[in-house]
This record gives structure tokens, C-alpha cells and sequence, in this order.
């Protein structure tokens, strides 16, 4: 019997002052810099067929001392953080694919 897992959902408030709701695809934490990354898809973004790849937006989260949760975009313009972050998603979507 395949594994069902209910998809999880986060809300990002926008510049507007309103809320944007994104499905969390999968986490990860890079062990030797100890961050961890996210990547959402929005759930609104229009689908123009089946077979349309979902946009992805990678983010780097933590808490602050406070507990409070802290998302940041991850820079493209830093390399070495976003090939980090663009192998780990390949990696992800390979094994997606061999399941």
C-alpha cells in the first residue's frame, strides 16, 4: 500500500499587509553549516496544465531566542548557498522520481 502524507501548509505575510499560503514540498538541514531550508510552492499560483512544473522558492528558517520563526529567501546571488540548496532539491526530486 503507498504512503499517504498530508501536505503541510505555511502563511507568509506579504508587503500588502495580507497573507500568502505555500505548501511545504520538504526540509532539510545542511549538517556542516547547521542551517536549515525549506522549500514551499505557492497554493494559489495558477496551474496551466497537469504536466506544468510548480514554482519553488527556497528558504533558509530558524528560530530567534525569543522562539519566534524567521524565514529568509535564500540570496541567488550568493553561489556557494544556492548550489548548495539547488543539489539538495535535485537530490530530493530524483528520489521523488525513483518512488
Amino acid at each position: 500500500m503507498p504512503l499517504h502524507i498530508e501536505p503541510e501548509y505555511i502563511k507568509i505575510p506579504t508587503d500588502e499587509g495580507t497573507e500568502e499560503t505555500f505548501e511545504i514540498l520538504f526540509t532539510f538541514d545542511h549538517e556542516e553549516t547547521g542551517r536549515k531550508y525549506m522549500f514551499l510552492t505557492p497554493v494559489d499560483a495558477p496551474v496551466e496544465s497537469e504536466s506544468a512544473d510548480r514554482e519553488v522558492i527556497a528558504f533558509r528558517y530558524s528560530w530567534d531566542e525569543a522562539g519566534g520563526f524567521q524565514l529568509e529567501l535564500i540570496d541567488e546571488d550568493n553561489e556557494e548557498e544556492w548550489k548548495l540548496v539547488q543539489d539538495a532539491f535535485n537530490a530530493m526530486m530524483e528520489l521523488d522520481n525513483d518512488a
